[in-house]
């Protein structure tokens, strides 16, 4: 019994070796609260190494718009806002921002942004001490060279100054020239190359009204009206071309032109043979001298002006003259019809001008002279500039060729072929788009005098 007792008592040990040798490893020797309190800190250590990698992936927005991803953390102060067309969202820096960002790039180890240029405060202190000194920056190569192509194109100031000096001996006034250049035309040693030469530059400055009436001053003017005298043909045509240029809208010479025999002159120069440039010139003049001088407008009736005028105009090849002699009709015609109408404006009985221009009879020596009959023919010229001033200078004598023109069934069937014709021409500007057409206007004063003649 007590040997069993023994037996039983090994194997009961050896069967509890056996099992602790073969038990699970994880719960051996493990305690449930150390268990529970690692996982704890094995989840914390997780979520901070998560937070940490959003700390990182920060956005650090620029001065341009960027988009924001899903998940980035923005700065205070940055610019957001939302892209209605891709529907993300985009961020920038603020203007004053920009230091800040510098600091934060500062505080991730990069490089701010700084201008390379920036001095430091021994680099002042240094140039102030050169400035101080006198001493002068040497200047680079490329400013050597800029200077030294400027130089060649400049000459020296001292140069100049003698140039100068040089120039002043020779200078001319105006008024010098004039009296050189009448001595040159009026010279018996001149050659008619140099008197003609000597007409057409003085005719540049007589266009000036001061350099006109200084010519009056040393007898310059009736100079030039002798040469209206002179036997060679163009002399005679540009001495009235300075005479022209010198008359215009001028009153005071003017008047010293009628007293010197110019009226007188150009019209002889226009009643008898003359190549017909000489005679545009002359034509150019006598319309210089009449225009806005009702005394001379007087003189012209008197010394037979009109039949002078109307001569020219039936002569054959003479269309270019005769537009010009209508347009100075229609032009003293409308003059003393604004002059009246001014009078009466101004409540005037007795202005000195009225008083001058009712002495000029120009109406009833139009008519007398066959004025009204001239005119209407000449409406068969082809240009439409001519027709255009004939149809101005029929409407201007209505009042005192009416009878004439009623008379006349050639005139009537003119001004019905005329209005067919720019009729056509008024519609196509109107096609065109011209609002305010040349044809259509022409087309009125042709419709007005039809009505008129009616």
């Amino acid at each position: 019994m007590a040997l069993l007792g023994m037996l039983l008592g090994l194997l009961m040990a050896s069967c509890f070796t056996f099992c602790l040798s073969h038990q699970n490893p994880e719960f051996a020797l493990t305690s449930p609260e150390k268990s529970s309190t690692k996982e704890a800190e094995r989840k914390e250590t997780t979520a901070e190494e998560e937070l940490d990698s959003e700390v990182l992936e920060v956005f650090h927005p620029t001065h341009e718009w960027q988009a924001l991803r899903p998940g980035q953390a923005v700065p205070v102060g940055s610019h957001v806002r939302l892209n209605l067309q891709t529907g993300a969202r985009e961020v920038k820096l603020q203007e004053e921002d920009k230091f800040q960002s510098n600091l934060k790039a500062l505080k991730k180890g990069k490089r701010l942004d700084i201008n390379a240029n920036t001095y430091t405060s021994q680099d002042l202190k240094s140039a102030l001490a050169k400035f101080k000194e006198g001493t002068e920056v040497e200047s680079s190569k490329e400013d050597k060279a800029r200077q030294a192509k400027i130089k060649q194109l400049f000459r020296p100031i001292e140069e100049l100054k003698k140039d100068f000096e040089e120039l002043n001996v020779v200078i001319e006034t105006d008024m010098q020239i004039m009296v050189r250049l009448i001595n040159k035309f009026n010279s018996s040693s001149s050659s008619l190359e140099e008197k003609i030469a000597a007409l057409f530059d003085l005719e540049y400055y007589v266009h000036q009204m001061d350099n006109a009436q200084d010519l009056l001053s040393f007898g310059g003017l009736q100079v030039v009206i002798n040469g209206l005298n002179s036997t060679e043909p163009l002399v005679k045509e540009y001495a009235a071309f300075v005479l022209g240029a010198a008359f215009s809208s001028n009153p005071k010479v003017q008047v010293e032109a009628i007293e010197g025999g110019a009226l007188q002159k150009l019209l002889v120069i226009l009643a008898t043979e003359q190549p017909l440039t000489a005679k545009k010139k002359v034509l150019f003049a006598l319309c210089s001298l009449l225009r806005h001088f009702p005394y001379a407008q007087q003189q012209f009736l008197k010394l037979g002006g009109l039949q002078v005028l109307r001569t020219l105009v039936q002569a054959k090849g003479t269309e270019v003259l005769a537009v010009r002699v209508v347009t100075l009709l229609y032009d003293l015609v409308t003059e003393k019809m604004f002059a009246e109408e001014e009078a009466e404006l101004t409540q005037e009985t007795s202005p000195e001008k009225l008083q001058q221009y009712r002495q000029v009879h120009l109406l009833p020596g139009l008519r007398e002279q066959g004025w009204c009959e001239i005119t209407a023919h000449l409406l068969a010229l082809p240009e439409h500039d001519a027709r255009e001033k004939v149809l101005q200078t029929l409407g201007a004598l209505l009042a005192t060729c009416r009878d004439h023109y009623h008379q006349d069934p050639q005139l009537s069937r003119t001004l019905v072929s005329l209005q067919a014709e720019y009729q056509a021409l008024a519609t196509l500007e109107l096609q065109d788009g011209e609002d305010e057409g040349y044809f259509r206007e022409l087309l009125g004063s042709i419709n007005s005098l039809l009505k008129e003649l009616r």
